[in-house]
């Protein structure tokens, strides 16, 4: 070759265009590897209230520094826990998702700490038509009979809300909350206060309950009085509760049309002023001034 100086160059160039691949390589692959930790994750489906097994299990990588609080790194620690909400596949088992410590399987497993399970027949439609699924939230409406009232007018029947934001925790012998298609059972379990199991008790002794479907995220309370036959009939006849300090007679009379009545006066015609009048001539032009 002519030049050998060229071709010693060309070669240094391809060496060192190598190399630097090599090391930008070896950068995004240090800068790709993220350190990474064990957490234990559900390999399947799981309903609530099952007790957990090893095979319902495995342990999956999860990036270090972000494990959810709670999470395991160990299969075995978790062995006949008892799971309270419902799992699903590779999400991660966590201490809140778990009843405790010695809890059997089954419905008691996912019963609140204070609270109680009670079970109430419904049909087709006091189970609103099926669409109350374990997980939603109810009202309880009893139809009875009010002695009080039949005494006095006659009116005997009506209809109360007694209970409001009650948990459904199974539908007939059912406790999955993934479920969303509606299914006609007989018999709804409720989780109740042991106060509210004593009104539950009573109300379905005294007359014929109807559940009354809520908004999972409504948690207020509505404040009633009960509908009665004459309610129905013909309609809310007693005047609207009056706010407190506030005189009954200056709020019917506040209550009225205010009629102004417009009194329309005569105009009285002014007597007319003295005055003096004088002829003035201008030239040929006459004009008269009066003071």
């Amino acid at each position: 070759m002519k030049n050998p100086r060229a071709l010693v160059m060309v070669i240094i160039s391809i060496i060192i265009g190598l190399g630097a691949v090599v090391l930008a390589s070896r950068w995004v692959n240090e800068q790709a590897t993220v350190q990474s930790s064990k957490v234990v994750v559900a390999a399947t489906d799981i309903d609530l209230g099952t007790p957990l097994a090893p095979q319902m299990l495995k342990v999956a990588d999860w990036p270090k520094g972000s494990e959810p609080a709670g999470a395991f790194n160990d299969i075995k620690v978790l062995d006949t826990r008892v799971l309270k909400t419902s799992v699903s596949r590779g999400e991660p088992v966590l201490e809140s998702k778990l009843a405790p410590l010695g809890a059997t399987g089954g419905l008691s497993a996912v019963i609140k700490e204070g609270n109680r399970a009670m079970t109430v027949r419904v049909n087709d439609v006091v189970g609103v038509a099926g669409f109350a699924l374990p997980g939603n939230y109810v009202d309880i409406v009893v139809n009875t009979v009010d002695e009080m009232a039949k005494a006095a007018n006659g009116n005997n029947s009506i209809s109360k809300i007694v209970l409001e934001h009650i948990l459904v925790l199974a539908v007939a012998q059912e406790q999955n909350r993934d479920e969303t298609k509606p299914k006609v059972v007989n018999a709804v379990t409720l989780e109740v206060t042991p106060e509210q199991a004593e009104k539950l008790d009573l109300a379905r002794s005294v007359g014929s309950l109807s559940l009354v479907l809520r908004n999972q995220i409504d948690s207020s309370l509505a404040a009633t009085s009960g509908s009665t036959k004459k309610d129905l009939l013909n309609g809310d006849t007693q005047p609207a509760a009056l706010p407190v300090g506030t005189d009954a007679k200056s709020e019917v009379a506040a209550a009225k049309p205010v009629v102004k009545k417009v009194v329309r006066r005569k105009a009285v015609a002014k007597p007319a002023e003295p005055y003096e009048q004088v002829e003035v001539v201008r030239g040929n032009v006459t004009s008269v001034e009066k003071f």
